[in-house]
């Protein structure tokens, strides 16, 4: 079964392009509006900075068999039934016929706090996979195979971001391949043990630094939690379901 991967590597930088040039217009926008948020916030509170992301797991979906299927992007009909909560808001639902195909996440962070936004991305993360598997066994979505879930982490590329991260743990050590760690490395193990433990079908960590709304830059930190590697699993993913559906 041949994929098709939509010439997704040209569609992320196009993307990270758009995400860098969607804060500065957002920031540029509240300043002239003379109602501008303090910080970073001005550059996320115009919103859809993620957009050219979802633009490309759309084309993927359709690209692979699944061109009729329901695609979910607006916030009022974005949630799933939880277990411990009644219910989650995604970024981006697949279902067709009926089924759940694919849940997705994206998310970004921008320094220069990356400290406690790490740690909050994270219980985060984990929370949500652990919310909806749970009631995917209790049959919330009815009986049907395990969807797509994915995570997706784009990160500033910068000092802050690369710059390695002391802890403070007086009781017990903390695992060695965090000791000294960036928190871009922390992202990167992140996502290799979210699918390691199965909580996710894959998890993406991509880091862009500023620049990129000029260069369009935007690399991987690990084979494993590489944009290739995401966009091969879903596509994968939406094909086999085509077949199976079809």
């Amino acid at each position: 079964m041949a994929l098709d991967l939509v010439d997704y590597e040209r569609k992320a930088c196009e993307a990270v392009q758009a995400f860098w040039g969607n804060r500065v217009a957002a920031r540029q926008k509240q300043i002239e509006s003379g109602k501008a948020d303090q910080g970073e916030r001005a550059g996320v509170t115009g919103g859809k900075n993620m957009d050219g992301f979802i633009a490309l797991v759309l084309d993927i979906v359709r690209a692979n068999g699944l061109a009729h299927a329901e695609i979910h992007q607006s916030r009022a009909v974005l949630t799933l039934p939880g277990y411990f909560r009644p219910t989650k808001l995604w970024d981006l639902l697949v279902i067709f016929k009926g089924e759940l195909i694919a849940a997705i996440e994206l998310k970004s962070h921008v320094g220069p706090s990356f400290g406690n936004n790490f740690n909050n991305r994270t219980e985060e993360a984990i929370g949500t996979a652990h919310d909806l598997w749970t009631a995917y066994r209790e049959e919330a979505f009815g009986k049907q195979p395990r969807p797509f879930v994915g995570w997706l982490m784009l990160v500033e590329d910068a000092p802050e971001s690369r710059s390695p991260v002391r802890d403070s743990s007086p009781h017990f050590p903390v695992f060695p391949e965090f000791k000294g760690a960036s928190y871009l490395k922390r992202y990167d193990i992140l996502c290799q043990r979210l699918v390691q433990e199965q909580l996710y079908t894959t998890a993406a960590v991509l880091t862009s630094p500023r620049s990129a709304a000029e260069t369009g830059e935007v690399s991987d930190m690990s084979s494993m939690t590489s944009l290739k590697t995401f966009v091969t699993s879903l596509a994968g993913h939406i094909a086999a379901e085509a077949a199976r559906l079809s």
